[in-house]
């Protein structure tokens, strides 16, 4: 290695602040108590940790001792005075509710004076658990209502259980007169939610109950209904003329939007119209994660409106390449820069699901994290370099992949960042200028820090630096390195849990600053000094989007739940500027709301209105300066993990199963093309000189008109 030709820089991550020995002490327990060691778990309650402490979204030692069937550990915790009543704030969850199905965990937990008797045994007798089911009817403390709930739950066929049901008192519900069934007759039917669940309502002589008759509900006001044995839900129904138009489910702070179904059916295109000339199209660079800013939008470049990968129609070109990666394509000029891991498991699990689990590698098996240089305009690969070659030192997400983060460009240099694995700087012929070593960046799963989850915040380019984003499971912090060496500049802690987003730089009227998105806030910073600027609190257990700007408004995004806000900042803005509860705008934020923020895909901009995509391909659009929501509309396809990017009034959205679903960048919703690209699509694609630059998982595509 000719250490003359380039500069390599590696000094390890900036220096952690000091921990604070409470959160070390209860850290130490949770280590413990996963672990099942119920010895180690005594030792620390005896060095002083809490037994009851707790993070950020209510979850305590015993909450994971039981979520995790530890029943020694259990023991010992409840002895030492756990709360057995422990409920987190995002699932709602208590460790009884959690060690439902083991019933030697559920006899410990009423001992100690659980109190959700009602919900468990509800839940205990619909799945059949009759063990369980006996332990709770001996506390002697199950309402007449949850008996009665229960007893309906019970399978016909599980004798056994409906017969200690009925010994303790349990009746079957009482047909309802005919007057009060009439008053529920509105409300039958089935109902879509926006994330594509399914409520189906029947009347029946007891009143209203699922589909399967195991749940029954009753009416708390004239549109509202509860289900008998319930746990804090209700189901509220809002008319129009008479007629349901929407459906609100409520459990705990949580909300989900349902809609009659065939209400709001999915879209069929419109007749395409014809695609726009080409003509001497001058290419734009796009530089970085979502282009110029984040932005998304390529105005003047014209990508074609309708394409078929498979189908060769309009198909420019398709290169193989190697490994799995989701960081999407940057470009500047006829240059488009990757990059990828190659080797190791490249299992990916796709669609909408809950799974939180990491992706095991072998350990001895080595991974080649590697750079690709291709040609824009052929798609022949100029270079490939490799990185860093090893094991990895985090694992993934079912859903993620070792290279997650896009590159970012200056025209001359590429700065790529493959997170524990460090960030490099190439030239465009592919020399290495530098390499840093980050440290380990662990942003795991906040609830259960065993569920490695991967990094993907993508670096930026300002001046003569790099800002790089890192919310990791303990000392997060922002930083900017130097463009030509990668020495630090500055770094800044941040009190952050592990977040997926990548920050912006946003030249406002009033300064130019960074711009960050993550769980605890979203917050400003000097983009010379670190310095923090303001901060606006939210609560998203994780965060992904990208914030994005539309002059002198900030927009900051989050979709997973409890709370999905959206917030629109103004420049200018110092200090602390969370809303208020119940409070929509302040002198630093133009307006914000609590739902409707998307989960993965960042937003997008387009004139004056906001679109926003869930991950079940609900797209939202909102007056950009008063948040006004002007349509939600569902776009068809099944799960949507690519950001929105858009050209020449037209919005297009890339579906995980390899659709391109082409929307009118307009107030009114106008479905204008499907697009078939005939591969798993979870990167955000480019546009550029005429064409579009896909990302599948075994491919990259070029589509545009020859």
């Amino acid at each position: 290695m000719n250490r003359v030709a380039f500069c390599i820089v590696l000094i390890l991550s900036p220096p952690a602040t000091a921990a604070d020995p409470k959160t070390e002490a209860r850290d130490a327990l949770w280590a413990a108590v996963r672990a099942g060691d119920e010895k180690a778990v005594a030792a620390a309650l005896d060095k002083g940790a809490d037994v009851n402490a707790k993070n950020e979204y209510g979850v305590s030692a015993v909450w994971i001792a039981c979520n995790k069937g530890k029943t020694e550990v259990i023991e010992v915790l409840l002895k030492r005075g756990a709360d057995p009543n422990s409920r987190d704030g995002i699932w709602y969850q208590t460790p009884l509710s959690h060690s439902i199905a083991r019933p030697d965990n559920v006899k410990l937990l009423v001992a100690a004076g659980a109190k959700d008797i009602d919900a468990s045994l509800v839940t205990a007798a619909t799945r059949g658990l009759s063990a369980v089911a006996q332990i709770l009817l001996d506390s002697g403390k199950a309402s007449q209502e949850a008996l009665d709930a229960a007893l309906l739950g019970a399978s016909e066929s599980n004798k056994g259980l409906r017969e200690a049901l009925t010994k303790a008192g349990a009746k079957p519900l009482p047909v309802l007169p005919e007057k009060d069934r009439e008053a529920l007759k509105p409300f039958v039917g089935s109902y879509e939610s926006e994330h594509g669940g399914v409520l189906k309502l029947e009347l029946k002589d007891i009143g209203l109950t699922s589909a399967s008759g195991r749940t029954a509900y009753r009416l708390n006001d004239p549109n509202t209904l509860v289900p008998f044995g319930g746990e804090q839900t209700s189901i509220t129904f809002e008319r129009n003329v008479g007629k349901v138009s929407r459906v609100v489910v409520r459990r705990f702070t949580a909300e989900t939007i349902y809609f009659p179904a065939g209400s709001k059916p999915a879209p069929k295109a419109v007749p395409a119209p014809k695609d726009i000339a080409v003509g001497d199209v001058k290419p734009a660079n796009w530089p970085q994660f979502r282009g110029v800013a984040a932005s998304g939008v390529a105005d003047g470049q014209n990508p074609p409106l309708t394409f078929d990968v498979p189908e060769k129609k309009n198909l420019l070109w398709k290169t193989s390449i190697p490994g799995l990666g989701h960081s999407c394509p940057v470009i500047w000029g006829d240059r488009l820069f990757l990059t990828t891991a190659v080797g190791g498991n490249t299992d990916l699990k796709t669609g909408n699901y809950g799974d939180p689990a990491s992706v095991k590698d072998k350990a001895d098996e080595k991974v080649k994290f590697q750079v690709i240089c291709l040609n824009r305009l052929t798609g022949e690969i100029q270079w490939t370099k490799t990185a860093f070659e090893g094991a990895p030192k985090i694992k993934r997400h079912l859903k993620s992949s070792h290279a997650n983060c896009t590159a970012a460009t200056d025209g001359t240099r590429v700065v790529v960042c493959f997170g524990s694995e460090g960030m490099y700087c190439y030239d465009f012929g592919g020399k290495q200028l530098w390499a840093r070593d980050l440290g380990t960046l662990d942003s795991s799963f906040a609830l259960e820090q065993q569920y490695e989850w991967g990094f993907a915040a993508s670096p930026i380019l300002f001046e003569d630096r790099v800002i790089l984003q890192c919310d990791l499971s303990r000392d997060s912090f922002l930083a900017a390195y130097s463009l030509s060496d990668g020495s630090p500049l500055w770094s800044t802690p941040r009190d952050e849990i592990p977040s997926w987003s990548s920050p912006t730089i946003w030249k406002n009227s009033k300064r130019t600053e960074i711009v960050t998105n993550a769980s605890q806030y979203a917050r400003g910073y000097d983009p010379v000094t670190g310095k923090e600027l303001w901060r606006f609190a939210k609560k998203s257990e994780a965060t992904v989007p990208t914030p994005i700007l539309l002059g002198d408004l900030a927009f900051v995004t989050s979709g997973n739940r409890p709370i999905q806000p959206i917030a629109a900042i103004r420049a200018g803005a110092t200090g602390d500027i969370s809303l208020k509860l119940r409070e929509e705008s302040n002198s630093h934020v133009a307006w914000g709301k609590l739902r409707g923020g998307p989960y993965m895909p960042t937003p997008i901009l387009y004139g004056k209105h906001l679109f926003t995509c869930g991950n079940s391909g609900m797209v939202t659009c909102y007056e950009a300066a008063t948040g006004k929501e002007l349509f939600k509309e569902r776009l068809g396809g099944s799960t949507y993990t690519a950001s929105p990017v858009a050209a020449d009034g037209r919005i297009y959205f890339v579906s995980e199963e390899g659709e391109v679903r082409v929307v009118k960048a307009a107030p009114e919703f106008e479905l204008l093309a499907v697009n078939k690209v005939g591969e798993i699509c979870m990167s955000t694609p480019a546009i550029c000189g005429g064409a579009m630059y896909i990302r599948t998982k075994d491919s990259l595509v070029a589509v545009g008109r020859k």
